[in-house]
Order: structure tokens, then C-alpha cells, then sequence
């Protein structure tokens, strides 16, 4: 029997791992940003993660934005938060359940920061899908000297 052809509607890899990462954003607890990542190795959905507080912690939605309530701009004091980053729930997720993602490939809703940018460098992920831009220069440039692609889908 021959395989459903592909172009029926059927989304590709990227595709398909980038809407997994929109759903997951959904479960965001910021009042901010909603913002959701997966960590895929081999077209096998390794972890998930989306923005928030840590597990058994109030939450931005019933604590209220330290952010907002001290005007502090996006992109900027990134430890003056309750929430932890998509990226790197996702990697602790990973972390906490044994599963390596050395040579794992990251879809993120939004391009990560410097601080999930340098956890993804150092936890061997290969490569970053991003949906939407974000204005971190400094994340770019070292992304870019660890030789590891920002594709933007």
C-alpha cells in the first residue's frame, strides 16, 4: 500500500512540531507573553514546556506580573520574573525524566533569549524553529558563533 501523499493537506515536519508548540504555549501561565517549545530528536517529540512558574508555585494568572507592577520593559531583567522560560521548562523537563537531547533539534514559539540561548548551546541542541522574531541581539550572536541555526518558519 503506497503512503497518503503528502501534499493533501498534510502538514510537514516543521509544520506540524511548530503547531505541537502553539498548542503547548496555550497552558502559558504569563500575563505577558504566551509562549510554548518542544525539544525533538529524529521526528520523536522528546519534551514540551511553556512559560510559567515552577511547579506548586502561584502563578502570574492569581499572583499578578512583578513585571508589570514594576514597569519592567520585555526583554530586559529576565530574574525579576515568578515564570520560568518555555526553553528551559522544556529542557528541565527533559533533564528531570532522563531523556537526553544532545543533537535535538528546539521549536519555539518566540526566538529564545540570551539565557535559554546559552542553556540550548550547552545542552547540544543542533538546531532552533522559531515562529516569531524577539529582539535579542546578543542571543543571535552567540547562537551564530555556536553554529546553530535560527530558522525562522
Amino acid at each position: 500500500m503506497n503512503a497518503p501523499d503528502a501534499g493533501a493537506g498534510r502538514p510537514d515536519w516543521q509544520e506540524y512540531f511548530m503547531q505541537i508548540a502553539h498548542l503547548v504555549a496555550t497552558r502559558s501561565t504569563c500575563l505577558r507573553r504566551r509562549v510554548g517549545a518542544l525539544i525533538v530528536k529524529e521526528n520523536r517529540i522528546l519534551s514540551t514546556g511553556y512559560n510559567g512558574a515552577p511547579s506548586g508555585i502561584g502563578h502570574c494568572l492569581s499572583r499578578g506580573c512583578i513585571r508589570e507592577a514594576m514597569n519592567i520593559p520585555s526583554g530586559e531583567r529576565h530574574e525579576l520574573c515568578r515564570g520560568l522560560h518555555a526553553e528551559q521548562n522544556a529542557i528541565i523537563q527533559a533533564a528531570y525524566h532522563g531523556v537526553s537531547i544532545n543533537g535535538a533539534d528546539i521549536y519555539c514559539t518566540n526566538q529564545p533569549c540570551i539565557i535559554c540561548s546559552k542553556m540550548i548551546i550547552n545542552a547540544g541542541i543542533r538546531k532552533i524553529y522559531i515562529a516569531d522574531a524577539y529582539p535579542d541581539s546578543l542571543a543571535e550572536e552567540m547562537l551564530q558563533e555556536a553554529a546553530i541555526p535560527l530558522v525562522r518558519l
